[in-house]
């Protein structure tokens, strides 16, 4: 019996990154679907929430993520450029954002076609895996293509289809609102939330309380 779990993820999120990897594995491993579900970064989601933010969170969150990637043996590094456009010391975020809707509305296409998580596990491992300027040469397209994907008929979709992906994405804001919270990364089995990589053997102890097994 094949279980599923919702997953709501952000290309701005390094804990997003941080157990990609793992779910990876986890899919690979047992019998388990993920049915990715993208979402725009809390930048986007909630205006202004950087100029509230407490001052010791970013280089908190900083410190833990460097922590979390050499225990996982992963690579990091702060994205260049930040998926998201903002100003560090005001906490002003541009209505203009080049990066986030292309790669958000590319999760969700690459959702569509089975690719989800292959997508997701490319793309932020250039993001966050320390390649400057990702964004420009053919890093992106060979990352799509890693996955199975054409990055080029991504985008080219994303443009023709624009309205109806932001009704998805909207779709998936609220149904991770729904879920219990607002954080990412956050797997949703059966209505029950577990936010944060630091969740991920928490939702795997569930799973097999409802009968999970391995593949073959």
């Amino acid at each position: 019996m094949t279980l599923e779990y919702d997953l709501f993820w952000s290309f701005r999120s390094p804990y997003s990154y941080l157990v990609t990897k793992r779910l990876m594995e986890f899919e690979r491993d047992y019998d388990v679907k993920t049915n990715v579900r993208p979402v725009y970064p809390i930048a986007v989601r909630i205006p202004g929430f950087f100029k509230q933010v407490n001052p010791m969170w970013p280089p908190y969150l900083l410190k833990d993520t460097v922590r979390i990637a050499a225990m996982e043996g992963l690579p990091y590094a702060w994205p260049s450029p930040d998926p998201i456009v903002m100003d560090i010391k005001t906490g002003e975020v541009p209505a203009e954002q080049p990066y986030i809707h292309r790669l958000t509305r590319a999760g969700v296409l690459a959702a569509e076609r089975g690719k989800g998580l292959p997508f997701l596990y490319e793309v932020s491992s250039i993001i966050f895996g320390g390649v400057k300027n990702w964004h420009e040469r053919s890093h992106l397209k060979d990352a799509a293509a890693r996955a199975g994907l054409d990055m080029a008929e991504l985008d080219a979709t994303a443009l023709k289809e624009k309205d109806r992906l932001e009704a998805v994405i909207a779709e998936n804001e609220a149904a991770q609102k729904a879920s219990g919270h607002w954080g990412v990364p956050l797997m949703v089995f059966e209505g029950e939330p577990f936010f944060g990589q630091d969740r991920f053997g928490h939702l795997k102890w569930r799973m097999e309380q409802k009968g999970l097994g391995k593949r073959g």
